[in-house]
């Protein structure tokens, strides 16, 4: 190695060296520490006492532990099939050549980008059972006892699902720009052949937007299973009513942060990083063979 490569070698690692560390310091060391403290009884207060796999054996016997995966389940399960299919039909309807398409495109994005607190609030009056405006429209329909929403165990989940639809304008946005390249000469030629438009849509537009859908169904996946914000604000940090809204990562924060049973909450941490791993694997395991891509790799073709 010349003299000059070793410089050019040494300048490049001093500029690297505050990303270098910052990965080590930040993230490295923090990752290997919760592995090491998910073996030990840690109390934050004190120092760590080495268990074993203690942690993993009481979480089997966690009743806490397995509603709360349950109910990251039935979110994931509801929420994210329903926002895939809200934003492509507004995809749909946004790729129209209509006057002002830009202004609808905006109106339908700005509610991703509200802060989730704020969101969060909002909602809170939306479904507020004596005052809320949904309740009100409810009764207006003719609907005598409309839900109680938050304060209902039945009804707190679905609300918290339609709260989620309100914010798929990320995943709209994704599958508009998927849109943009689907060959208006594949569209004609179905046209010319009687196809109708669903026929359209579902042999055409749906398998070129196969990659963009499988992309939205993994972050929904992986943003499902951290879910916390929202329900901590919605319910007062509480989970409830009796535990209906206690999400996975809820649960691991108040173990970790309320009850200060660190070394508990890592091992729920590892638990869901297990489950996110395998589900994600499944997804792309079980859809590889109806991905479409318009350079020819990939599984069926329209």
């Amino acid at each position: 190695m010349t003299s000059s490569t070793r410089r050019t070698v040494r300048l490049g690692l001093l500029f690297c060296a505050p990303a270098i560390l910052g990965l080590l310091c930040l993230t490295l060391y923090p990752v290997l520490a919760s592995f090491y403290w998910s073996f030990c009884d840690y109390r934050v207060l004190l120092p760590p006492k080495f268990i074993g796999g203690g942690n993993y054996a009481h979480l089997i016997y966690d009743d806490i532990f397995w509603t709360s995966l349950w109910n990251t389940v039935y979110f994931a399960v509801f929420s994210i099939p329903l926002g895939i299919v809200a934003a492509f039909v507004l995809a749909l309807l946004l790729n129209q050549k209509v006057r002002g398409q830009a202004l609808y495109r905006t109106c339908f994005y700005v509610p991703s980008v509200v802060p989730l607190v704020a969101s969060s609030v909002l909602w809170i009056w939306l479904f507020n059972p004596q005052a809320g405006p949904i309740n009100d429209l409810l009764r207006h329909l003719g609907i005598a006892n409309p839900p109680g929403w938050f304060s209902d165990p039945a009804w707190s989940k679905p609300a918290i699902i339609l709260w989620s639809v309100w914010g798929v304008g990320g995943a709209m946005i994704i599958f508009l720009a998927g849109l943009q390249d689907v060959p208006q000469e594949l569209y004609e030629a179905a046209e010319v052949d009687g196809a109708r438009a669903w026929q359209r849509v579902i042999h055409v537009t749906l398998p070129f937007l196969s990659p963009h859908i499988l992309f939205v169904v993994i972050m929904g996946l992986i943003g499902s299973f951290q879910f916390f914000t929202p329900a901590y604000v919605m319910t007062g940090g509480h989970g409830g009513p009796v535990d209906s809204t206690l999400f996975y990562s809820f649960y691991l924060f108040l173990a970790g942060f309320a009850d200060f049973k660190m070394g508990y909450a890592c091992a729920m941490a590892w638990i869901l990083l297990l489950i996110v791993l395998g589900a994600t694997l499944l997804v792309f395991k079980s859809s590889a063979r109806h991905l479409y891509y318009a350079g020819g790799e990939g599984g069926d073709g329209p």
